[in-house]
């Protein structure tokens, strides 16, 4: 089989498994559930004045949500990031492209990444990459290709060492990838955001990234889906993996703590890792985070129900949203950032 064959049997394999399967954590959730938000029983505003937009790269969003790079690089992954992009068009989201990776191969699956923009003219749209591939690029050449043709506004770079050590044919060599990071820093006219893939980044390792220039980081964290889940489905060799695999990474809720300790003024946070309605997209927000994200979900109700299922559930993220803001008394995002939010475990 060829590399081009085996990428985008690989990616049809992700997309089924995560619509078909339990693949979400086991035994270990994202944490948000540990933090409450002081109700406020005199907010002194009226809900119809709230304001939920935030700027992104240059962008209005209606609310800070990113759609998540979730497939792209063979046949289905045209219809299906061509719903995605036309429901981020509709409610002004900022989406992602899945890994590009198969891009670089070859153009047989281009559409499956070039609809995005087409579908999703003027909000922002994110170009995909691995740290695998980061770490042995030469030069810029490449990723500049993959935003080209995206337009893309930024490009993501996705650290996923236990998706590619447990990964059958996963390449699990990561020396190099800070170093091929600055040189994308220095070489490309869009930021660079790190981005895990579900097991969490810890403050060292944004720290790190940071150190050479990269202002964006998706916390990314354990609670969501399992991708170390996923690979250990997809395992045929007979070689027994220990089941604590499934489970590991940092919780989101819990990376956020961590992230939000003495960050950097120019330190951009995105939270992922679980999300699934719009307390806590609040909850993140309130927590450290810029902006959240969410993948999963989304894909699951576009495949429940169409379109119109996905946006009925992006709009009630929104109204999930809102509603904090009215009950704590934020009248804007910036507002809700500031409220208090405490840990009930910990009073």
């Amino acid at each position: 089989m060829n590399p081009t064959s085996t990428t985008s049997s690989r990616k049809k394999d992700h997309i089924d498994l995560c619509v078909n399967e339990q693949v979400s954590f086991r035994a270990k959730t994202n944490g948000l559930e540990e933090w409450e938000f002081a109700h406020n029983a005199l907010p002194e505003l009226n809900s119809e004045d709230i304001d939920t937009s935030v700027s992104f790269l240059g962008h209005t969003l209606s609310y800070p949500l990113i759609i998540s790079g979730m497939t792209g690089g063979y046949g289905e992954a045209v219809s299906i990031n061509g719903a995605l992009a036309e429901a981020a068009e509709d409610l002004r989201l900022a989406i992602g492209a899945g890994s590009m990776r198969q891009a670089l191969e070859n153009d047989e699956y281009h559409e499956s990444y070039t609809i995005l923009r087409r579908n999703a003219p003027t909000v922002p749209i994110l170009a995909n990459i691995g740290a695998v591939e980061v770490a042995v690029m030469e030069d810029a050449t490449p990723a500049q290709f993959l935003v080209e043709l995206v337009e893309a506004d930024a490009l993501v770079v996705h650290t996923n060492p236990l998706q590619e050590f447990l990964q059958p044919e996963g390449e699990a060599r990561f020396r190099g990838v800070i170093e091929g990071l600055a040189m994308l820093v220095r070489s490309l006219e869009v930021p660079v955001i790190l981005k895990e893939v579900g097991a969490g980044i810890s403050r060292e390792a944004a720290m790190r990234a940071h150190e050479v220039g990269v202002q964006r980081t998706d916390a990314a964290g354990a609670g969501g889906t399992s991708w170390a889940g996923v690979e250990m489905l997809r395992r045929k060799d007979g070689c027994e993996i220990s089941p604590a695999f499934w489970d590991w990474g940092i919780p989101t809720a819990h990376a956020l703590e961590q992230l939000r300790i003495n960050r950097p003024e120019d330190m951009h946070i995105i939270a992922s890792g679980g999300i699934t309605d719009g307390v806590m997209i609040a909850k993140c927000l309130a927590l450290g985070a810029d902006l959240a994200a969410s993948a999963r979900p989304l894909l699951e109700a576009l495949k429940d129900g169409g379109v119109d299922r996905l946006r009925h559930r992006l709009c009630g993220w929104k109204r999930d949203l809102l509603g904090v803001m009215f009950l704590t008394g934020a009248a804007n995002i910036d507002e809700l950032r500031r409220k208090p939010i405490f840990n009930r475990d910990h009073e």
